[in-house]
Parts: C-alpha cells; sequence; structure tokens
C-alpha cells in the first residue's frame, strides 16, 4: 500500500489540509494563474457532457453514456492523484505535500465568507443587497424570497455545504487520502453539473446522482452529529432541539442527505428550514425541517456561522485526535 493511502497518514493529510484551507482558503493568485481543482474537472465534466450525452439517443442509451461518463471521469481523476501522490513520494515529503494539494478540496473559508456576505449586504443594502448575495450561494429564484425566507436560504446554504463541502472532502481524505478526497470532488461536481432531473440530464446524469447520493450518506450523518455536539456547546443553541430534528425530520428531505444537517442546524437554532421553494418558475414543496420559527433574520445567519465555527473546531480536534491514535496504536 503506497504511504500515503495508509491509514495514519492519510489522517495526518487531512489534519494539515484542514488547517492549511481554514488559514488560507484557496489564494486568488494560485486560482488566477492555475485554476482550480473543481475547474478543472468541471471542463471534463462539460467535454464528456457534449461529447455523450447525445439528445437524440433513447434514455437507456443515454442512461449507459452517462455510466461511460462517470467512469472516465474517475479513472482521469483517481490517475491523476496517484501521479501527485508518486511525485510527492519521489521528492520525500509525501505528506506534506499530501496535505498542501488536498488543501484545495475542502471549502471551510469560503463557504463561511459567502453566508456571512449574505448578512453584511442585507444589514448594508436592505433586501436587494441581500437577494444578490444569495444568489451566489442558492439555486432559487432571489426575487421570490422576501428577507425571512432569503435568511432560511443562507442558513440552509450553510448546513448543506457544510456537509458536501466541508465534512465529506474531509471524511474522504481521511478515509484514503489525496486520491480519495479528488474522487468524492470529481463525483459531487458531477452532480452539481449534470445530476438534474432535466430533460437534458435526467437520463444522462443518472448514475452521477446516485453515486453522489452514495458516497455524501456517512457524512451528511456525521455532520448533524457535528452540528449537535456545536449546539451542545452553546449557549444560544439547542442540542435536545437538533436531535428531535433530525430523528422527526431527516427523512423526510427530497433529498436522502441534506435533510441530516438541515434538520440538525434547524432544531439547533430554534427554526424553520428547507419548507415550500421556488427554483426558476417552480415551486417545490418541501417538508420542513425544525418546528421554530420562521421568521428568520440576519442575526441568525450569524448564529448559524457561530454555530458552524464551533463544529469545524469539532471537525479539526477530531481529526489531530485520529492522529494521535493512529500513531500511538
Amino acid at each position: 500500500m503506497p504511504a500515503s493511502l495508509h491509514p495514519p497518514d492519510s489522517l495526518f493529510v487531512l489534519a494539515l489540509a484542514l488547517a492549511v484551507e481554514a488559514a488560507l482558503g484557496y489564494p486568488d493568485r494560485l486560482y488566477r494563474a492555475l485554476g482550480h481543482p473543481v475547474t478543472w474537472i468541471g471542463r471534463l465534466i462539460a467535454a464528456l457532457d457534449r461529447g455523450l450525452n447525445r439528445e437524440g439517443d433513447p434514455p437507456a442509451l443515454r442512461r449507459g453514456a452517462g455510466v461511460l461518463a462517470l467512469a472516465i471521469l474517475l479513472a482521469a481523476t483517481g490517475a491523476a492523484a496517484l501521479l501527485l501522490v508518486l511525485a510527492a513520494q519521489a521528492l520525500g515529503l509525501p505528506l506534506l505535500l499530501g496535505g498542501l494539494l488536498a488543501a484545495s478540496l475542502p471549502a471551510q473559508r469560503s463557504l463561511h465568507a459567502h453566508v456571512a456576505a449574505v448578512a453584511v449586504a442585507l444589514r448594508r443594502d436592505g433586501l436587494p443587497g441581500g437577494r444578490r448575495a444569495v444568489s451566489m450561494i442558492v439555486g432559487r429564484n432571489p426575487e421570490s424570497l422576501d428577507e425571512a425566507a432569503l435568511c432560511r436560504a443562507a442558513i440552509e446554504s450553510l448546513a448543506e455545504n457544510f456537509s458536501d463541502g466541508v465534512v465529506a472532502p474531509a471524511f474522504w481524505t481521511g478515509a484514503a487520502g489525496l486520491p480519495g478526497g479528488a474522487l468524492y470532488k470529481a463525483i459531487n461536481t458531477a452532480d452539481s453539473m449534470i445530476g438534474h432531473r432535466t430533460p437534458r440530464h435526467a437520463s444522462f446524469g443518472w448514475a452521477a446522482a446516485r453515486l453522489d447520493d452514495l458516497v455524501n450518506l456517512p457524512a451528511s450523518r456525521l455532520t448533524a452529529a457535528l452540528l449537535v455536539a456545536a449546539a451542545a456547546l452553546r449557549a444560544d443553541c439547542s442540542a435536545p432541539g437538533a436531535v428531535r430534528a433530525v430523528l422527526r425530520d431527516a427523512g423526510k428531505h427530497r433529498s436522502p442527505n441534506a435533510g441530516w444537517p438541515e434538520a440538525a442546524m434547524a432544531g439547533a437554532l430554534g427554526l424553520r428550514l428547507a419548507g415550500p421553494r421556488v427554483y426558476g418558475t417552480a415551486r417545490v414543496e418541501d417538508h420542513w425541517m425544525g418546528d421554530g420559527r420562521a421568521e428568520a433574520s440576519a442575526a441568525d445567519i450569524d448564529r448559524a456561522l457561530a454555530l458552524y465555527r464551533t463544529a469545524i473546531g469539532i471537525l479539526w480536534g477530531g481529526a489531530a485526535g485520529l492522529v494521535v491514535l493512529a500513531l500511538l496504536g
């Protein structure tokens, strides 16, 4: 087994990646010079979509083409990640370079910044500014949102993206090092690009959507547990409320995974999240998560971010603790 995939080593890579990303994010200078792994993956997905997803083909053939596209994507991503692992080993710095490379996978810092920007814009520029800011992080029609719905949308995005943008890449990096985190990111990006139930992607994106559901399953449950634990450490949150909401509501969400962090966040903050929403011109009748008040405010976004920061701290502590246990074992 390559050194970078040995469990203690992958856990060290995870701990370093979380620390580096929290401190630095993904520097704009680096993005302008080289792009980002998600943009590279996205270009490949777009090329596969153009080349293999033919609208005149029957649904079964388009589903098969989607399976092939996903296999090509994962093979290319896995090969690139393994080459980087081998290069790091050849340079004699597998853990340091592995951690620095894996720091591009979680999005702790950027998620906090984008959600915080909604509260800032709402306070500074009112509802129009809040709508502009929230349109950067949610897919629903911002013009359909009043102030309470806008704040709920920001908090829901924080909860869901904490799971699939932070905890899931951390989980798979800790389990299988840089290749594990990179493969997860490829699956999640494919789901976001082609995993929609639209006429073009309902069949072609079926494999990407189903695989994304599967690989996000452990992280969504872990995220809910992290939010419950964080709520227990905060005087302005309710851990029992989070547990009750998860047990009652998580399984009622249309997503097999998103309901877990959203319900935990709602119960912890004493809010109702999700519920009926408008995407474009289509109204989606989702079940409410939590049984608190629906009238969320910018102050609730602040509380959600504080809960998120506490949960991130628990995640860091858990990663560091696992490294110590692995070394002692």
